[in-house]
């Protein structure tokens, strides 16, 4: 049984996969509460399932881009939880977890999520080369590159939509109403539930690392931060 801790942004979530099916899962919006939340709802999610710390074989965990100190909250739980009983660590990038279910056709993918102050963090998964990408992923089987990540307003993110994309993540309201009155048809945007990233995606891609004989030093591993904090 693999544990996935994801409190990048202000849309956390936990989530139990054995490999076949997500087991159990628990995500929500906080409000800069992770602290204080995640533990807790750990606990809820375990005690639904019948399973003690004992029972887990890996623990997956976002590693941002995100908030400073929302990611410092799952990802030093996830370290302190591998270190206590020796588990597998694996890192998925939040990016990586949001494109991931929206890939599969030669539709690029711009992955989101909120960066405050009306900010956002975003990357494009294009299958295939990228002009300017000089990072090749693959994600469940899926290859392309990744641009590299970007920090804009909404109206930078707009302005960089010059042909027909798939918008997923934490895409606001008024991030919504900008992209369709400044892009049009251009930016395929999913409803709300089907765009959002979810526990299940980080435990997904954490698996396929762990079973291709990949692992993260708990020492080591950082988040992924594109400013010094």
């Amino acid at each position: 049984m693999l544990l996935s801790l994801d409190t990048a942004t202000r849309h956390s979530g936990i989530a139990l996969y054995d490999g076949q099916q997500i087991v159990a899962e628990l995500n929500w919006h906080s409000v800069d509460a992770q602290t204080t939340e995640l533990l807790p709802r750990l606990e809820q999610l375990m005690t639904w399932r019948g399973l003690q710390p004992a029972d887990l074989e890996a623990i997956a965990v976002s590693l941002g881009p995100g908030s400073f100190t929302g990611l410092r909250v799952a990802i030093s739980l996830a370290k302190g939880m591998a270190l206590a009983h020796g588990l597998p660590l694996l890192g998925v990038p939040t990016l990586d977890a949001t494109a991931y279910p929206h890939l599969g056709d030669d539709v690029p993918v711009c992955a989101v999520v909120q960066a405050g102050r009306g900010r956002v963090l975003w990357s494009i998964y294009q299958p295939g080369p990228t002009p300017g990408s000089n990072s090749e992923v693959d994600l469940g089987g899926w290859r392309g590159q990744r641009t590299p990540t970007a920090l804009t307003d909404g109206d930078g993110l707009a302005a960089a939509i010059d042909r027909r994309i798939r918008l997923a993540g934490e895409l606001a309201p008024e991030l919504r109403v900008l992209l369709t009155n400044q892009v049009g048809d251009l930016a395929v945007l999913p409803g709300p539930a089907v765009a959002i990233r979810r526990a299940g995606y980080v435990a997904e891609l954490g698996w396929l690392r762990w079973q291709a004989g990949q692992a993260d030093d708990p020492a080591a591993l950082s988040p992924i931060y594109l400013r010094e904090p």
